[in-house]
């Protein structure tokens, strides 16, 4: 792939720059949160949001879907959610005398599936064809999305009754693993603040993000994400560390292949987003743990001692020497 012309990559770094700061007129504070969710989205990757009830997981996708002018849609997952309420189903015209297709809520492009653990298995699957090929099969007839397509799903961590974990497979098929955490004492005294002024309940606020793209800029955005320019050396270091995580003792099961591509593919979009034409060893560090943490399994003795999957790889970054380059 041909190198993007320096202009190309001056564009995409504005654009970059101007949705982060019109997502931060909706969302106070979670800037690193903001920033991998922009990475996934100039990688054409799906994100996965954890974290407790009412830190702005919703408020973010709506703030991004509103600052690309782009079809959007939300899916509220619960436990008798039935794969054609995702995809569609065909329904019988009497009148007519011939079957009608009814598309379902993810033909769009940014789709925010909502608690994606409370839907069963079957659902799940069903939405993993869309994540994983762009299309849908309905009644043996495939429909491809309109691109570009990014779902962003989100879970609770810490409500488990009547849910459904993800099944491995699905988990990686996202491209990053994000965790939101609690804002800072100062940022929750601002969001307090801006929402209890003047404003009557506490309803999402996104009225005064701009649209400052279309789906035609996130395209451009992507082609130009992938042609950053990528040493053999850096290459090398994402691969040993994915590579490390399967002969870690820390970890029961490593991550496969697709660890290393989607490590590649953050790391190029970091690397925009750090107003960089090419990509350091750094970008691999610092993309890391959102895109190989759900791809990880504890080993049974670190998991009853308490450790988390994250402590496991930052020690690891540790000890895989990275390259000067």
């Amino acid at each position: 792939m041909t190198a993007p012309a320096a202009a190309d990559l001056h564009w995409a770094q504005e654009l970059l720059q101007t949705l982060r700061a019109e997502i931060g007129q909706a969302l106070i504070g979670q800037q690193a949160v903001v920033d991998q969710v922009l990475a996934a989205l100039s990688a054409a990757g799906h994100v996965l949001i954890e974290g407790v009830p009412g830190l702005g997981k919703t408020l973010l996708v709506r703030a991004l879907a509103t600052s690309v002018a782009a079809r959007f849609a939300r899916i509220q997952f619960t436990a008798d959610l039935m794969p054609s309420d995702v995809t569609g189903h065909a329904l019988y015209n009497l009148r007519e005398e011939r079957f009608e297709i009814r598309r379902g809520p993810v033909f769009c492009h940014f789709l925010l599936a909502d608690e994606i653990n409370r839907a069963p298995a079957k659902t799940q699957a069903a939405l993993l064809e869309v994540m994983q090929e762009g299309q849908v099969t309905i009644e043996g007839e495939s429909f491809p999305l309109p691109p570009p397509f990014m779902t962003l799903a989100t879970q609770n961590p810490i409500e488990h009754e009547g849910t459904y974990p993800l099944p491995e497979a699905q988990l990686d098929r996202f491209l990053l693993k994000i965790q939101m955490d609690y804002p800072t004492p100062e940022e929750e005294a601002a969001l307090v603040r801006a929402v209890t002024e003047g404003r009557v309940g506490d309803t999402l606020d996104v009225s005064r993000v701009r649209t400052v793209a279309d789906v035609a800029a996130v395209s451009r955005l992507q082609q130009i994400t992938a042609g950053l320019a990528l040493d053999e050396a850096v290459l090398d270091y994402a691969v040993r560390l994915v590579i490390a995580t399967r002969t870690t003792p820390g970890f029961a099961y490593g991550a496969g292949p697709r660890g290393g591509i989607a490590l590649i593919r953050a790391a190029r979009a970091q690397a925009l987003l750090n107003n960089r034409d090419f990509v350091t060893p750094d970008d691999v560090k610092t993309i890391a743990k959102p895109a190989l943490r759900h791809r990880l399994t504890l080993a049974a003795e670190y998991e009853m001692e308490g450790a988390q999957v994250d402590e496991v790889l930052e020690d690891l970054l540790h000890r895989v020497a990275a390259p000067r380059v």
